[in-house]
This record gives structure tokens, sequence and C-alpha cells, in this order.
């Protein structure tokens, strides 16, 4: 099947007006079937890119709902080259983006990249490397072929994300909240200023996560945003069956369209 790269998927939804739906889920959650038929089954759903996260021992920046599932993933023997072995098998006709922090990436050798890449991967991000901390890995990364997806917060100054994005591309993820990953009833209010300052900086598609879990929060959102990112509300549907998680994804799919359509972006 031929790949559909991570900015061509974000050129064709701009010139439609579109937003993107990013879909996260656990790799080997909530079993090797069941997350393989999710890949599928999330981009029948509407889904535009599938993060696909490899199981980690210490995921610090994740809720109690993504961390039960990295446990659950790692009881299966759910490795990185597991995580590449799964996404080689689904097969995907929307980009994937391997979710990682750094250390099970360093782990899997010098060329962890070009077999995410082989394996159909068309993005990858790191959680716990922030832009300027180990330049070396950081080339790596960026260099590897892959989209690197870099991540901003609502404390980051305008001069950081300018930096941030020059050393990314893809899309960046704009984290909505302080703290951990997971569904939270309401939308910060700092969101509309932290989006202006990231378009006043940079001209990258901008994905906005961190607690949207329901589809008049994907609408809000993506009345200030180029996508949405659903990742726990997504996680628990999956816990309970994999038609939940499907049908989480449609009202999310129709929500988004329900937005009216916005501008090409133009360049800073």
């Amino acid at each position: 099947m031929a790949r559909t790269t991570i900015a061509d998927r974000f050129a064709a939804l701009q010139t439609r007006g579109d937003r993107a739906l990013v879909c996260y889920i656990t790799a080997g959650h909530p079993n090797e079937q069941a997350s393989l038929t999710l890949m599928g089954g999330l981009a029948d759903a509407g889904a535009d890119v599938i993060e696909v996260g490899v199981p980690f021992s210490d995921p610090l920046a994740d809720g109690p709902v993504i961390q039960a599932s990295s446990q659950r993933a790692l009881a299966l023997g759910i490795t990185y080259d597991r995580t590449l072995e799964l996404i080689a098998r689904a097969d995907m006709r929307v980009p994937v983006v391997v979710f990682s922090y750094l250390n099970p990436v360093l782990a899997a050798g010098p060329d962890a990249l070009r077999r995410a890449a082989d394996a159909g991967a068309s993005g990858v991000l790191i959680t716990d490397l922030p832009v300027g901390a180990d330049p070396e890995r950081e080339a790596w990364l960026g260099d590897s072929g892959l989209a690197y997806i870099r991540l901003v917060a609502p404390t980051t100054p305008a001069h950081r994300m300018a930096e941030i994005a020059r050393h990314g591309s893809g899309f960046v993820y704009v984290i909505s909240r302080l703290g951990v990953t997971g569904a939270r009833a309401d939308l910060p209010a700092d969101l509309p200023a932290t989006m202006a300052r990231l378009r006043s900086v940079t001209d990258l598609p901008a994905c906005v996560g961190f607690g949207v879990s329901r589809p008049e929060q994907a609408a809000a959102v993506a009345s200030l945003a180029d996508g949405v990112v659903v990742g726990s509300a997504l996680v628990r549907a999956a816990d309970d069956a994999l038609d939940s998680a499907f049908e989480l994804v449609r009202t999310m799919r129709v929500a988004l369209d329900s937005v009216s359509p916005r501008p090409a972006a133009s360049s800073v």
C-alpha cells in the first residue's frame, strides 16, 4: 500500500479547510490482535493520523488510563520491535507516528528510526527530549526521514516555540494544559492565547491534545487549531469494546467536520 506522508495529509486537509483527527493508541492494548484491528478501524472511522505508543515502564507524563494500557501491553511482551511489527502488519493508509519516550528508542539501537520507517511509520514523537537538551540526539531524530513531531506547552514563550518549530516537522503537538494526560471536563481558558503565540512564529500545522474527550470539546479546539489529538478517552473506550472506540472516533469526526472551514495557512 502506498504511504501517505504527514505533510501530504495536512496539505490535503488544509486545501479542503478540514481539521485533522489524530488518534493515539498503545501498541498491544488491549491485546496484540485488538490493537491491529484498532489501527485499521480507526482509519475507517475517520482518523487522519494514528499515534502508536511504545509501552514504557515509567511513563511519567501519562495519566492513569494510558499508564494502565502501557503496563498491560508490557505484560503481554510488547516491545519497541513488536510495536514496529504491528505497524508493518497493519499496513496503514493513513500516516502513523511512533510515539515514545526516549529510552525505548535508544535501547532499540542506532537503526531504530530506519526500521520504523521500513515498518511504515511516517513520523516520530519523543515525549521527554526538550529542544536543545541533546542536539546530537535531536539531529538523529530530525535527519531520520521521519517527521519529527515536537511539543509545546501553555507555558512555552513565543521565542521558544519558534525554536521548537524550527527543529520539528509534520505538525506541532500543543499540550493544552500542564500535568499528565487524561480526559477533562473542560478546556483550558488560556488555550486561545497559546495558539495565538504559536501561530505568530510558525506555519506548521498545530494539533491540540491532553484532555480532549468529547465531540463538543473537539469542535471547540478545532475552531482554534489544525487538528485535535484524542488519546486517553480512546484508550479507555477500547478497554470497554473496540466498537466503542470506533464510535467515539466517528462522533469526533462529525464534530470536526461541523466546524467552519479554516482558511489556508499563510507563511510566517
